[in-house]
């Protein structure tokens, strides 16, 4: 049985605005127009003999990975929390010393959260090819079949063909320039890096300790100072830390005398900006991609997205244009790698449309931020059946409550009484309080905050049932 190992880091800043980094592009439903990313990772494994997989995240992101997966029936399936970003090497390594502990050293299939692959059945062929070589003991890299001269891409040079199928890799090229791209190309044994693996875990940790042994004995040592909250595995965040970052690739693959390259055709791409999404999504007769709300004339090959009102084009061409509630991009088709370059000066200018959406999901349910001034901010609190908020204070703001829908169980200082629909409540500034949802139906209300400082980080939390005591963040 496969374990699927599922890498969904990243911040995706390529795909802003509807990117965030917050609520990263693996988390969106980008390609399809029912599950994220990452739900059709997984559910392309279906028909495979897998276990149910592991994923691999940012602290930040657990509960949106935790939501996705109980969508999908696999609220069991463990997350494994890095607290910082350490590339893939160490990522991998964590997943596999877990294997090799809980799972009994089973074969793990690394996937990213953030890739698409239209054939899946062509996939799960090269998956399946791709078995006998990792039950040898090989370290099996996939190869893309390449379509066009790409140069985003690093590359894999194929070596000898081997009896059980695929082939020795010969070597791996950095991102060439588009005239080496095109003699890659030509020569017909040059594939692209698609940053997927099969492998048995031992075999990983064997070579990881072989040719980079610092990594290994950190994220053991991290391991080691582990702490479980539910189906959370936090590492020790020191010891992580100090982790040397590095890619699996420079770390393991491009050293080992034992990597194989199986070849994947299957309609690959891993959506690293909005061009490439262009190119894989349905267009019209003009060569459009049209989402949501847009009413064109004259225009052609463009990506435009309407998120939340009517977006109009009249006489361009190869733009993408995306609104969403809080932000508007055009940019050029050829442009738009420099997409990050926007993300980089709204956080400089010390903005936050780079960090999340104006809607913004917590484990309790969502808020939409509807409206703010310098001293007020207006906010549509929508609350899960049975959830509730963090019994918590704020320094700097008082809070007025009003119930739009459901009924509210409020803790106010003392008190704790119900507040039901098109009735009101006040939480003064440095009020200890809580918000519940005892119904059966999603409970709905308007906030509006009054006071000096507004941010999300005014609030001390006293109990959470959801371990975020020492976070900052709205509930």
């Amino acid at each position: 049985m496969l374990l699927p190992v599922i890498m969904a880091g990243g911040s995706g800043s390529r795909l802003w605005p509807l990117s965030r980094q917050l609520n990263p592009k693996q988390f969106l439903a980008v390609t399809d127009e029912k599950y994220s990313m990452l739900q059709s990772t997984i559910l392309r494994l279906q028909g495979l003999d897998v276990a149910l997989p592991r994923l691999i995240c940012n602290e930040e992101h657990r509960f949106l990975a935790a939501e996705q997966l109980r969508q999908l029936d696999m609220e069991e399936a463990n997350i494994l929390l890095e607290p910082v970003g350490r590339n893939t090497a160490p990522a991998i390594a964590l997943a596999a010393l877990t294997a090799v502990e809980q799972d009994d050293d089973p074969i793990m299939l690394v996937l990213a959260a953030d890739h698409l692959i239209h054939d899946v059945d062509a996939f799960q062929l090269s998956i399946k090819a791709a078995l006998p070589q990792a039950e040898a003991g090989k370290l099996v890299t996939f190869g893309i079949v390449p379509s066009k001269p790409e140069i985003g891409y690093g590359y894999i040079e194929q070596g000898d063909a081997l009896e059980q199928g695929g082939f020795e890799v010969s070597r791996f090229v950095e991102k060439p320039d588009l005239e080496t791209a095109q003699e890659y190309l030509s020569s017909g044994s040059y594939y692209w890096n698609s940053g997927m693996f099969m492998f048995r875990a031992s075999r990983y940790l064997q070579e990881l300790e072989a040719f980079s042994p610092d990594i290994l004995n950190t994220c053991r040592d991290a391991l080691k100072g582990s702490s479980q909250d539910m189906h959370f595995t936090r590492v020790d965040d020191a010891i992580f830390s100090t982790c040397p970052a590095d890619s699996i690739d420079y770390a393991v693959m491009e050293k080992t005398a034992d990597a194989v390259m199986v070849p994947l055709d299957a309609g690959w791409s891993d959506i690293g900006a909005w061009s490439a999404l262009w190119e894989v999504s349905e267009k019209n007769g003009d060569g459009n991609v049209l989402k949501g709300d847009v009413i064109q004339h004259d225009s052609n090959n463009c990506y435009i997205h309407a998120d939340s009102s009517l977006v109009t084009a009249v006489g361009v061409d190869d733009l993408v244009i995306v609104q969403t509630l809080d932000a508007v991009l055009v940019a050029h088709k050829d442009k738009v790698q420099e997409v990050k370059k926007i993300v980089e000066q709204i956080s400089s200018d010390g903005r936050h449309e780079h960090m999340n959406h104006r809607e913004v999901y917590r484990p309790w349910g969502e808020y939409d931020s509807i409206d703010y001034g310098e001293r007020y901010k207006v906010k549509r609190i929508t609350v899960k059946p049975g959830a509730k908020l963090s019994v918590q204070m704020h320094h700097h703001r008082a809070e007025h409550w009003v119930v739009v829908n459901g009924t509210a169980k409020v803790t106010n200082g003392e008190e704790t009484y119900l507040v039901s629909e098109n009735e009101s409540t006040y939480i003064p500034i440095g009020q200890v309080h809580a918000l519940e949802n005892p119904g059966v139906i999603p409970l709905e209300l308007i906030e509006v905050q009054s006071g000096t400082y507004l941010d999300e980080d005014d609030i001390f939390r006293f109990e959470d049932r959801y371990g975020r005591a020492s976070e900052s963040g709205e509930g």
